[in-house]
């Protein structure tokens, strides 16, 4: 604490070394640790050293508040009194908590060049008297909600926007937001959030922009990026902004990224708009719905400068095109450092036409790959089949470990098991069973259990994902998620009651493959989803003991579907899980009780708690005495099979006891196959919605340092 760092009975001091005889240089890189908000307010009061480094320009130039999860208005306007004038970069992204009244002292930092007020509750009017004030503003993020009105900004604001050159904005309405306002843009991030009904269940159409008078000016873009979430009006709203660029594509337009589920179809002004880029832009990153790109010619056209992002995501480009048109030939592609292949089923494959996504790849594809892009740092190829063949030396596993520089890596169970262990074993009568919620289905078990002493004790060295994990020393996210798993949790539709089986060849992997992910020291975040063959979780353990540094931890449907197999070995790796911030848990049957709750109280940075059960039960009392025990939790989401008034009385009692010493706190109990959990789930925040309550896969999911 604080008073600890000058007090003369401190343990420094006792041992002949006290922290203020520090240079300046090391204690400001400590105090770089610190929340803003605890070196201002707090901090700097303890000593006059202090006082002057806390407020030093490395200190006060850029304000983090955006998992600031303890941070309240006074504190804000506090901060704000103290060195607004000496800020230049504040990032308030996500802090839904804070009254839209607190973003009046942001007025404060005349200076500011880069403001994020993601996920914040601003009004148009609000807005204009901020920008008003913030003449030399460049980079700006907002959201854009029902009631905004581009007429109520002033024109000094409107002289601010039109300064801006970077802008982030996240659409809840139908609506160009400030765009039109923004006459010098170069970077453009847009993200989609409008549903297709309103509360009130009228449905909603992206034609309600036809009557604004202003359109979006392009003329200095350099990274256009468009996310859209799930629905038709998403799709309507986007072409209206891409007519824009349809008509003359940027001279210096380098990042074109359009990242859109399901099926957005190509049409005259999209093709138009594909046409010019071939013939007027040299791209750095790329990003396109499926449509636009399967059956057509158009990466054959398409001209590269530097590459540094490719996403294919859920495309049917198969391996030799994206060899041949992507990375000509094979030829040095060294700039590129992040590639999206997820859901492209045949890109390790030499055609897609007459083959099945389930038959084995082609290794030269891969290996080509691997040469040409010697410098990924984050690679994503999950949800495809990418078995190996049983050639020496070409498995999958064994070519990734030459990617000596990744930091992020996505594969599906499949590509991860040894091909002698499961190639031309025909599937047994339980392989055939669709994947259901009964207790008695046994799905990927074996009709004769192994030693589970021996299984769990086995560090299987000779394994390709043994060796592969041991030269990935320094990689710090993981996902291994099988080919066929979703989510039970909903995007914007009723949960999902039924999945499908595993692959056959994921069959074999169970507790030792989780174990030779131990050997990751610097693992940060984990996720593992659909891995039939765990029986007891033993490598949960290792993990623990080994992977200090985890944050993140995603664990879905691992082992028996009607029994939660790996329970004991689960509360003992939580146990050693001191760094853990984010726990999502995704298992039919899970039992949510005082034991669990117990061991998941050892886990003291815990911030966030999702747990997704069919059918999964919980104890009240036991949940109640973990809130209070970790005092840092602010998210407690629990979808589950308790009945609604069960899950109400929770929620009410939590909120109660916890939300005045928590002003973040954001708690959803909710029964998972309710009907009205999708208007529910519109309530989240979009922060929390994002990062951890819908699963999805995430890495290589946007450029990196798409924002800062």
């Amino acid at each position: 604490s604080p008073q600890e760092i000058v007090s003369g009975d401190s343990e420094e001091e006792n041992s002949g070394v006290n922290l203020m005889d520090f240079s300046d240089e090391i204690l400001l890189h400590i105090l770089s640790y610190v929340p803003s908000t605890d070196l201002v307010l707090n901090v700097r009061r303890t000593c006059r050293k202090l006082a002057t480094l806390c407020l030093d320009k490395s200190l006060t130039h850029t304000v983090l508040l955006q998992k600031d999860y303890k941070v309240n208005k006074d504190k804000v306007k506090q901060l704000m009194r103290d060195i607004g004038k000496e800020i230049y970069q504040l990032n308030m992204a996500g802090c839904y908590w804070l009254p839209s009244s607190t973003i009046d002292h942001v007025t404060r930092c005349k200076n500011l060049v880069k403001l994020n007020l993601s996920g914040c509750h601003v009004t148009s009017l609000r807005l204009s008297k901020m920008l008003s004030t913030l003449q030399h503003l460049r980079s700006l993020a907002i959201d854009v909600n029902p009631g905004f009105d581009a007429s109520q900004l002033s024109s000094e604001c409107k002289a601010t926007l039109s300064r801006v050159s970077e802008l982030k904005q996240t659409l809840f309405t139908p609506s160009y937001g400030v765009v039109p306002c923004c006459t010098s843009l170069e970077k453009l991030l847009l993200y989609f959030e409008i549903l297709d009904r309103s509360r009130e269940g009228f449905m909603l159409s992206g034609q309600l922009m036809v009557g604004e008078s202003n359109v979006p000016h392009y003329q200095n873009l350099r990274v256009f990026y468009a996310r859209l979430a799930p629905g038709y009006v998403n799709q309507e709203v986007v072409r209206l902004y891409l007519a824009v660029l349809s008509d003359r594509t940027p001279e210096n337009l380098h990042a074109f990224l359009i990242s859109a589920p399901g099926s957005f179809a190509e049409t005259g002004a999209t093709k138009n708009l594909l046409d010019s880029m071939a013939r007027n832009a040299r791209l750095d990153a790329l990003q396109l719905p499926k449509a636009w790109i399967n059956g057509s010619g158009l990466l054959q056209h398409l001209k590269f400068n530097n590459p540094f992002y490719f996403s294919f995501s859920r495309c049917t480009l198969s391996g030799g095109h994206l060899i041949q048109r992507v990375i000509n030939g094979g030829k040095d592609l060294k700039s590129l450092t992040s590639l999206n292949l997820s859901g492209c089923v045949h890109c390790l494959a030499p055609e897609s036409l007459f083959r099945k996504a389930e038959d084995d790849i082609d290794s030269s594809i891969l290996e080509s790959l691997v040469v040409s892009c010697c410098n990924l740092r984050h690679l994503n190829l999950s949800a495809a089949h990418h078995h190996s063949s049983e050639s020496i030396g070409n498995h999958l596993c064994q070519l990734l470990s030459r990617l000596k520089h990744l930091l992020s890596l996505a594969l599906p169970v499949c590509s991860i098991t040894n091909v002698a262990a499961t190639v031309e074993k025909p599937p047994t009568a339980s392989n055939l069973v669709p994947q259901t919620f009964g207790r008695k289905v046994r799905i990927g078990i074996q009709t004769c259990p192994r030693n589970l002493a021996d299984q769990a004790n086995q560090k299987i060295e000779s394994s390709v994902f043994w060796a592969l994990m041991g030269s990935l020393r320094f990689l710090e996210t993981l996902e291994i998620i099988g080919s066929s798993f979703s989510s039970a949790m909903p995007r914007n539709e009723p949960a999902i009651r039924n999945s499908l089986p595993p692959c056959v060849r994921a069959q074999s992997v169970g507790d030792s493959e989780v174990a030779a992910i131990s050997q990751l020291t610097y693992l940060q975040s984990l996720t593992l989803a659909q891995l039939p063959n765990i029986l007891t979780g033993s490598g949960l353990v290792s993990i623990g003991l080994q992977c200090q540094q985890l944050r993140t931890l995603s664990l879905a449907n691992l082992g028996m579907m009607g029994k939660v197999g790996y329970m004991s070995a689960l509360m003992d790796m939580l146990k050693h899980c001191k760094c853990l911030r984010d726990l999502r848990l995704e298992q039919p049957y899970f039992c949510a009780g005082a034991q669990f709750f117990q061991a998941l109280s050892h886990c003291s940075a815990l911030q966030r708690l999702c747990i997704v059960s069919r059918s999964g039960t919980l104890q009240s009392d036991a949940v109640m005495s973990f809130m209070a025990n970790c005092l840092e939790v602010i998210m407690c989401h629990m979808f589950m099979g308790e009945s609604l008034t069960a899950c109400r009385n929770l929620q009410q009692s939590i909120v109660r006891s916890f939300q005045a010493d928590r002003p973040a706190l954001n708690v959803v109990i909710f029964p998972l196959l309710h009907e009205d959990l999708t208007e529910v789930i519109r309530d989240v925040p979009m922060r929390h919605l994002d990062e951890i309550t819908l699963f999805k896969s995430r890495v290589a999911e946007e450029p990196p340092n798409l924002w800062w």
